[in-house]
């Protein structure tokens, strides 16, 4: 299997060109290549498809094997890698996932793309939606215990589930420990990606997460569109924030008017390979 290493600020996956390559048994697929130690190391294996109702299709397992609906550095890197292997000449595509179909601008220099753009369309707040147990019509600041400790958390979904957290000490989170917790928490039905985060002023916040499937990683862009809306609707934050991640900076905006959030940021290619499976 001819695969591509690609990374969106160092939140990297497996991408397979399903024009031209067949993935038997994708669960199993990307449990293997996202071993570290005996694979080929990744948060995930994606599987760029044909679609019938887009330009591309999407098709993401996390490294345990599970579906995930969507990823904001893996479609990031989709798109880079249609544009640059040539699988399209167009600087604006569509990508079909799980969580619905999202459309991309590339912003292109030298021939290769630099920067993406995309609307990842509107954020979705109700609990049950999300899914998140809860009796209010959103959850915003609502409290939950877990690990016999009070958080309080917001619920956002970007085509997958997010809960977001405020903390006043983002190194000293012990996320080994608290975000298996978080994820299997008897009030997410489907599990949940969680977001430790931490307000530095109007404009910029800072996040950790704790990636449903994977484990802490060093970028999410669906969690950094979480946490800008979530950072909005706690009223912390203006309508455009800079997402600082542990891989890099992801810039984010909520047009409210219109209700959708645009990720702009970066996509790189690693290496490409050939793995027997």
């Amino acid at each position: 299997m001819r695969f591509t290493k690609m990374h969106g600020l160092g939140n990297d996956y497996v991408y397979v060109n399903c024009f031209k390559e067949k993935v038997e048994h994708p669960s199993e697929v990307a449990r293997f290549v996202s071993d570290r130690h005996f694979g080929i190391g990744s948060d995930g294996l994606i599987m760029i498809n044909p679609s019938k109702v887009a330009d591309f299709e999407m098709e993401m397992y996390n490294a345990d094997g599970s579906r995930g609906e969507m990823c904001g550095n893996g479609i990031r890197c989709v798109a880079k890698y249609v544009y640059d292997y040539g699988l399209t000449d167009k600087t604006s595509i569509s990508v079909e996932t799980l969580g619905g179909i999202k459309y991309l601008d590339l912003t292109v220099k030298d021939g290769k793309v630099a920067l993406v753009k995309v609307d990842m369309g509107k954020p979705e707040l109700k609990p049950e939606r999300i899914p998140i147990v809860s009796d209010e019509e959103r959850v915003v600041n609502e409290p939950i215990i877990v690990g016999g400790m009070e958080y309080r958390m917001t619920g956002v979904s970007m085509g997958n589930p997010h809960v977001v957290v405020y903390v006043k000490d983002l190194e000293g989170v012990k996320i080994e420990h608290v975000g298996p917790k978080f994820e299997n928490h008897e009030r997410f039905p489907k599990r949940v990606n969680t977001e430790f985060t931490k307000v530095l002023d109007r404009k910029t916040v800072e996040m950790r997460v704790w990636e449903r499937g994977s484990g802490e990683t060093l970028a999410c862009g669906t969690g950094a569109c979480a946490v800008a809306v979530a950072s909005i609707l706690n009223g912390m934050t203006e309508d455009q924030v800079t997402v600082k991640l542990l891989g890099g900076d992801l810039l984010i905006e909520w047009d409210q008017e219109a209700g959708r959030v645009y990720m702009t940021g970066p996509a790189t290619v690693v290496y490409d390979g050939e793995i027997a499976i």
